[in-house]
């Protein structure tokens, strides 16, 4: 069973930028791999995928803002996140997508302030 584990995360003033990485404990060449995000009161929700081929699609709320990309010989699926808005704090995930079917990590914080 691959392990995921998110880093990158912090306390970032509104209009900052992070970048998330998420290191699979096995190949993850064959899945479509995506970031989640799970705020306070909130269901989980898909904010970026990446298939295969590297294809990418956003949320409407972080599409211009955010972009994931993928490194498959080491494993890791990153985010780049700009322009963050205080909407945007929330425990950030990666799993497969759109179906998660690896055990999740255990995210990674981020807050933004305003």
């Amino acid at each position: 069973q691959v392990q995921l584990v998110e880093s990158g995360g912090g306390l970032v003033e509104t209009g900052g930028s992070l970048r998330l990485s998420c290191v699979a404990s096995g190949n993850i060449f064959n899945y479509n791999m995506g970031w989640y995000r799970q705020a306070p009161g909130k269901q989980r929700e898909l904010v970026a995928r990446s298939t295969t081929a590297g294809i990418t699609t956003y949320g409407e709320s972080v599409k211009g803002r955010f972009a994931i990309s993928r490194d498959n010989a080491k494993n890791t699926v990153y985010l780049q996140m700009n322009a963050l808005k205080p909407e945007d704090t929330a425990v950030y995930y990666c799993n497969s997508a759109p179906r998660s079917i690896f055990a999740w990590g255990q995210g990674t914080q981020v807050t933004v302030s305003a």
